[in-house]
């Protein structure tokens, strides 16, 4: 049962060649079959933490495990591990524009070392979220909302045991982000890993999961069954009165 862990991991980017901090000192735990909802404001490092628990991007400083395994160690034939493990929908779609939906999938299937059992992995992936139907078409000829149900499919290809979703309900109606929420806590409950980067504050709000908050690249808050933006320190605090206080 895959368990990702950040250890101390501090990660930066140049800007205009100067070093500028994406996040720093983040201590995080993943257990398998959790629900995690990411968020904080923009620039506060959610995509990074997402990228660095995929393996998809090294930290500078501290340490990115899978199953006490440092993933900078994982090269060559240890990719296809990774590919395996974590399905990822990042914020920009990633379709390429000249291949149809089953050959965008297929690559994905085939990165996963699926090989003769692509195509019907494909179609499972696509009938899962209702989008079998667009597999001849190009990612040109869809709506915003399909392309995000597609990109889930792409995620969901290799049947990976922890999906890591960036955004994926952004502009998209109400409708669509109930039935992808409600796809994606059947998936849970069948124990898949969720770890989703969202501004959905609604829907964080109704599921109550466990909520990680961001601040400046810092970890602020971590609070199960929490709320929309929660930090340890907007936690309401309980207050025990002594039997003297209760005379008064």
């Amino acid at each position: 049962m895959p368990v990702v862990r950040l250890e101390n991991v501090s990660k930066f980017f140049k800007v205009e060649r100067k070093k500028h901090m994406a996040v720093q000192d983040i201590n995080l735990t993943i257990e398998q079959g959790e629900f995690v909802f990411i968020n904080g404001s923009s620039g506060a490092g959610k995509s990074t933490v997402l990228r660095l628990l995929g393996g998809d991007i090294a930290p500078d400083r501290g340490v990115a495990l899978l199953n006490e395994t440092n993933m900078n160690h994982f090269f060559g034939p240890w990719q296809m591990r990774l590919r395996r493990t974590f399905g990822m929908v990042w914020q920009e779609p990633r379709l390429i524009r000249k291949l149809t939906i089953h050959d965008n999938l297929m690559q994905t299937a085939r990165a996963g070392g699926l090989r003769g059992k692509s195509s019907r992995a494909v179609a499972k992936a696509l009938a899962l979220v209702g989008m079998q139907h667009v597999e001849n078409s190009f990612p040109a000829e869809l709506t915003l909302s399909d392309i995000r149900h597609v990109e889930l499919a792409r995620a969901l290809v290799c049947s990976p045991p922890i999906l890591l979703l960036d955004e994926l309900t952004a502009n998209i109606d109400d409708d669509n982000i109930w039935d992808i929420f409600h796809l994606l806590m059947e998936l849970n409950k069948n124990g898949v890993t969720i770890v989703m980067v969202t501004h959905a504050s609604r829907y964080v709000n109704i599921m109550r999961r466990r909520v990680i908050t961001l601040i400046d690249g810092r970890l602020a808050g971590d609070i199960h069954n929490g709320r929309y933006a929660q930090t340890a320190a907007s936690q309401p605090r309980i207050i025990f009165k002594t039997k003297a206080s209760t005379r008064r």
